[in-house]
């Protein structure tokens, strides 16, 4: 992420404590976000796909995709303090339209939002 205010979550311990804890299912991704636990500044994020997206072509181009709608809306729309991990879901987050992979992620970070 080009974004100072914007960091990469890399270690699995991050991966393991935002598991679960607050969820929005799209038909593309999966969102999960949580308040960091350190004490930083910074919005972290987070990008997985499984094997059951497909070979390592398919991971990799899912994996681009999910960071390029990060890119645009998570320095806008995502809180500061907070980590945010975007699961690939099979075949959907290869073939959906980014716009739609857009404004779903808005509408995620607006719902994860207002549960808290």
């Amino acid at each position: 992420m080009t974004d100072q205010l914007v960091v990469r979550l890399k270690n699995r311990s991050d991966f393991i404590n935002i598991a679960r804890k607050n969820v929005f299912h799209s038909k593309a991704f999966v969102l999960q976000a949580c308040e960091r636990s350190d004490s930083l500044k910074k919005i972290g994020v987070g990008f997985t796909c499984s094997k059951k997206v497909g070979n390592a072509v398919s991971r990799n181009k899912a994996k681009r995709r999910l960071k390029e709608i990060a890119k645009i809306v998570i320095p806008k729309y995502g809180k500061i303090g907070w980590n945010y991990v975007l699961i690939g879901r099979q075949a959907q987050t290869v073939d959906t339209k980014l716009s739609l992979m857009i404004e779903d992620l808005k509408n995620g970070i607006t719902k994860v939002h207002s549960k808290n």
